[in-house]
């Protein structure tokens, strides 16, 4: 198999070396041109995301190729010879399109079941189709990737549960309110948290988010991300009785929300349900408002104990994945092996076609006796048993691809019909 990956991610580069990459090839489609001009590529896909970036191709010769787009990364990453053989990963053949499948199906990424990877591959392989670096063998693969992210979606529950502390926050609330469509969320704190929590609630159909945060350019910058408002520090009571949901997280070392501001929020509520979700260490919220009436506080421990078990659940789903992608990988395998006798299927067929065509020619003389209907009957009736002939060496050629002993098969059916 002609296809190779190489790249870095998460796990074999840090952070700083995968910053200066994936600044590098983040620029739309100039690296296109460079990774074109590479020596014996044909075709050629690249994807840059936070956590990777990974060039998939298809080339005449692996040695020299892999040798230019070990130069590309070097270059790019302004990597030492040292830090690219550290850091960097190839894989070939059907480990290459393994890794493609796995990565698509987000069994590879930083938080598994993610389902954002599927779309950034996406994006990647319209800007190479966009770029003419696509082929058929890039084209085949990559569709299959998106198959196989599908029945890994659809047939496992990889997907289902929250395995963030941000993430298992906002679901909670779901199933505390039912829908968080209308209901509005203060966020205290600017931090990775806040942000993290900010994008699952907009995902969720939240369109009324206040942020506060002790500095105030920093509340404004989250509220321009994510179309909210900022308020100043010293107005969170105000706020705290305006709003259905409060995600805290801030580095103070005292509870900036008491007891008593929840009760007096409570009371300009008329009582109606406050959820408080506390993910500070130290704690931003008096532990005692979670015992007031109407009021649902949970911390960061009890978050977290949602998380473990729901990442267990998703090793087990993720097994399930796994047996779904070695699945499709011989899936894809088998197609590739038939590509070597493809030409020679469609130049047998070609050459059949072509003699039907010519003695239909030369029998135009009597047959423009008969009506045209029974005309078509006989021209369909030829096409039929040429087909029906060919399809034992048909099927025998692929047969013979897949177990990898085509080529005396090839040579024979070449001679045997003389074919070019």
């Amino acid at each position: 198999m002609t296809i190779a990956l190489l790249g870095i991610n998460h796990r074999s580069a840090p952070l700083h070396i995968r910053e200066r990459l994936a600044i590098s090839c983040g620029e739309g489609g100039k690296p296109f041109e460079e990774l074109k001009k590479i020596s014996r590529i044909q075709e050629v896909l690249y994807l840059s995301t936070c956590n990777r970036v990974e060039v998939l191709v298809d080339m005449e010769d692996a040695d020299e190729g892999l040798e230019g787009l070990k130069k590309f990364i070097t270059a790019h990453g302004n990597l030492s010879f040292e830090e690219m053989e550290k850091c960097l990963y190839v894989y070939r053949g059907e480990e290459a399109v393994r890794h493609l499948f796995r990565v698509s199906s987000s069994l590879d990424s930083l938080v598994m079941g993610e389902p954002q990877i599927l779309g950034q591959v996406k994006d990647a392989y319209r800007l190479c189709v966009k770029q003419k670096a696509s082929g058929v063998i890039l084209n085949k693969l990559l569709h299959h990737a998106f198959r196989v992210a599908k029945r890994v979606r659809t047939e496992t529950s990889i997907a289902n549960n929250a395995v963030s502390v941000s993430f298992a926050a906002v679901e909670l609330a779901k199933k505390i309110f039912g829908t968080l469509q209308g209901k509005q969320v203060l966020l205290i704190g600017a931090g990775e948290m806040a942000e993290l929590a900010s994008r699952h609630l907009v995902d969720n159909g939240v369109n009324r988010m206040i942020f506060i945060n002790r500095t105030y350019e920093n509340a404004v910058r989250l509220a321009n991300d994510f179309q909210g408002t900022p308020v100043e520090f010293d107005l969170i009571d105000t706020q705290l009785g305006e709003a259905d949901i409060v995600i805290s997280s801030t580095g103070s070392l005292d509870c900036i929300i008491s007891a008593d501001m929840v009760e007096a929020a409570l009371r300009r509520r008329k009582n109606r349900l406050l959820f408080l979700i506390d993910l500070a260490v130290p704690r931003d919220i008096d532990p005692v408002a979670g015992d007031i009436d109407n009021v649902y506080l949970y911390n960061i421990d009890d978050l977290q104990g949602v998380v473990d078990q729901n990442t267990q659940g998703r090793l087990r789903e993720a097994r399930k994945a796994q047996s779904i992608v070695d699945e499709e990988v011989a899936k894809f395998s088998e197609w590739y092996a038939t590509l070597e006798v493809v030409p020679t299927i469609v130049d047998l067929k070609g050459k059949a076609e072509e003699i039907v065509k010519r003695e239909m020619e030369k029998s135009h003389g009597w047959m423009k006796n008969i009506e045209e209907e029974e005309r078509k009957n006989i021209e369909i009736l030829v096409n039929s048993i040429v087909n029906k002939i060919l399809h034992d060496p048909v099927v025998g050629l692929k047969k013979e691809s897949r177990n990898g002993g085509a080529d005396p098969y090839v040579a024979a059916v070449k001679k045997l019909f003389r074919l070019k």
